[in-house]
């Protein structure tokens, strides 16, 4: 399992690390946590227990938005644990459509996560919502709500990654940039519009409310009209590391990748001021 950094921040608990920001903009990396508590470890198989899912180093992809006033808020544990982009009652987000839930019984590939009737029952679902979910909702909250005092407008921006070949999601090869604003319902359109040109003078591929339209996060805090817009950016991980085990981050081809994500908050962060 990889380990994670978790050392001084601004704020943190046991759930989850918080770093404070100057400026109008929140980073939320719900799927970056890659931690299994001890019980549940021994519960999963072999291949789950090296939680494949994880949006794997995109705390480490956007640490340089630390140095344009981001706040960034990232979660101690993996996705296996408790899907913090579901919503706590386990509602589907693409119904009809393939996807994981709440507490994930399988994995991408379709491969079992429990061992035989060890899977969690309703009951333990509920309570790993009270343990796991509610604190990094608690801490997305109040610090929107915090930055709301002191701007006009702020963004909230959900930092994703998947592998680029997904069968159970999409057909195909993903585009490298995948925008979600819920179609056009979180997000202002001036600053949606900001990212998607900023993307289209680049040359890069991407898709706007193509597979991924934005998961729970996205569609229940992105209120445009109380002053808070929210994008989902899923990037496909082949723009930056090895997609497959180890899943080793590559200096490389994130060296290309970072600029146009700093691109992409910088013309948010722009159309933001616009307005102030």
């Amino acid at each position: 399992m990889h380990e994670q950094d978790w050392h001084s921040p601004w704020r943190e608990d046991e759930h989850y690390r918080l770093w404070p920001g100057s400026g109008p903009l929140l980073i939320s990396l719900p799927h970056d946590g890659s931690e299994l508590p001890s019980d549940l470890h021994e519960r999963m198989t072999a291949s789950a227990q090296t939680v494949p899912d994880t949006d794997w180093h995109v705390g480490r992809l956007y640490d340089f938005a630390r140095a344009m006033g981001a706040s960034i808020l990232r979660p101690r544990w993996s996705r296996y644990v408790v899907d913090l982009n579901r919503p706590p009652d386990g509602a589907a987000l693409y119904p009809g459509q393939s996807e994981t839930g709440l507490c994930p019984l399988l994995t991408f590939m379709r491969e079992a996560i429990y061992r035989d009737e060890q899977a969690p029952s309703t009951a333990e679902i509920s309570e790993r919502v009270d343990r796991y979910w509610r604190p990094y909702h608690s801490a997305l909250a109040s610090t929107l709500s915090h930055l709301r005092e002191r701007f006009d407008r702020v963004l909230l921006w959900e930092g994703h990654s998947i592998v680029g070949t997904c069968p159970m999601f999409f057909e195909g090869r993903l585009p490298d940039y995948n925008l979600g604003t819920a179609d056009e319902r979180s997000c202002a359109p001036d600053i949606a519009a900001a990212v998607a040109d900023m993307l289209r003078r680049s040359g890069a591929r991407f898709a706007i409310n193509g597979r991924f339209k934005g998961g729970f996060i996205t569609r229940q805090y992105g209120q445009p009209h109380t002053g808070v817009s929210a994008i989902q950016m899923e990037l496909a991980q082949s723009n930056y590391m090895r997609e497959g085990a180890p899943f080793d981050y590559d200096e490389s081809l994130a060296a290309t990748t970072i600029p146009v994500l700093r691109s992409m908050l910088q013309a948010s962060l722009s159309a933001l001021s616009a307005q102030q």
